[in-house]
């Protein structure tokens, strides 16, 4: 169920971040923090994430991202924030 303050954070993530546990390790992340959302490769190399749920918290998972503690090397993120779209359950890999 989505709050008054809830948020939509999409972020790319450039870097080598595909076939090193990247979307696995996102997702723990998002679901320690409560957010919703999903992580999927894309064809030019880089990692979608979206995440809903409290802006805090996704500042937070975007923290994170960006932070060097993540599996392979992350170049850049690439961040765009938007109202929450319609809900989405749980947080998975794509």
């Amino acid at each position: 169920m989505l709050g008054e303050s809830d948020v939509r954070l999409t972020a790319w993530v450039h870097g080598h971040v595909q076939g090193v546990g990247f979307r696995w390790w996102t997702r723990s992340r998002a679901l320690e923090l409560g957010l919703t959302g999903y992580a999927a490769n894309k064809a030019d190399g880089r990692v979608q994430v979206v995440a809903q749920g409290p802006r805090d918290a996704c500042e937070r998972l975007l923290d994170l991202l960006e932070g060097g503690n993540t599996p392979g090397q992350v170049d850049k993120v690439i961040s765009d924030w938007s109202e929450p779209a319609d809900a989405i359950a749980g947080f998975t890999e794509r």
